[in-house]
């Protein structure tokens, strides 16, 4: 098992790397040249990068549980499992993708997304540890599985949280609304679909309220497309108040597969 874990992050790295994105290009600009796709690596080199990837999870995984410098644990807000914190705001990590949570974290060491409330700490965190660290905790958190553990929206409501109505989040996640709305699933897929997006069901329901308010408020501009096109902030633009707090409540609780079990 602790083998297929590390090819497996091997694996999705590697794909990263070497894989060819659509090109967002002006109208009537030329589009870039295909990749020139890397050759096979040998048996030797694939056996040396299983040997790094296991250094990089063990590294990722100190980190998480214990810190580094001054940095503290990741585990301390986000959980053992990193399945998230809403009391805390803190959103679930475990399997949402090594290419975004590494983007997260460099744009936090470089104050390219500067989060409020508890999250602030996150800029501090991220430039005490260097850019190899950063790398390292996402190949960690790649690695642990997406459990199912939905928010309480129960609790939530008790405790003061407006809280959104799934039925209705479902639709705009879903089917989007027409002449307004693309749906979420058009990017981010049903259980995560393209390495710039995140995986989104299941993500704990006040970070989701917190970051589509942010979209919207523009306080939050660090999207995961080609940046200067602002896709998630044109979007966020769109929503209301009601269908913030509708989507949250929907991917919060929703399956962590797809209906077809495909986890799409």
């Amino acid at each position: 098992m602790k083998n297929s874990k590390f090819a497996s992050a091997l694996c999705l790295i590697s794909s990263f790397a070497t894989a060819s994105f659509p090109v967002f290009a002006a109208e009537g600009a030329t589009a870039a040249p295909a990749p020139v796709a890397a050759a096979p690596a040998t048996v030797e080199e694939t056996k040396q990068n299983h040997v790094n990837v296991g250094e990089h999870i063990a590294n990722g995984q100190l980190i998480f549980s214990e810190g580094k410098g001054e940095a503290a644990a990741c585990m301390g807000c986000h959980g053992e499992k990193a399945l998230g914190n809403d009391a805390m705001g803190a959103p679930r990590l475990a399997n949402l993708g090594y290419a975004y949570v590494q983007k997260q974290l460099n744009d936090f060491a470089a104050d390219r997304r500067t989060p409020s409330g508890v999250g602030a700490a996150m800029n501090g965190f991220a430039k005490a540890l260097s850019e190899r660290d950063r790398s390292d905790v996402a190949t960690y958190l790649n690695t642990l599985e997406m459990a199912s553990e939905p928010s309480d929206l129960k609790a939530l409501a008790a405790d003061g949280q407006k809280v959104g109505q799934p039925e209705l989040g479902k639709v705009i996640v879903t089917e989007g609304i027409k002449g307004r709305l693309p749906p979420c699933q058009a990017c981010h897929g049903f259980n995560g679909r393209d390495p710039r997006f995140p995986r989104i069901n299941q993500q704990r329901y006040v970070y989701l309220v917190n970051q589509l308010n942010s979209w919207r408020d523009g306080s939050r501009a660090n999207d995961p497309v080609v940046e200067q096109q602002g896709i998630m902030r044109r979007i966020a633009k769109k929503l209301s108040d009601d269908d913030i707090i509708n989507i949250a409540a929907f991917l919060s609780t929703s399956p962590s597969t797809s209906p077809t079990g495909d986890g799409q």
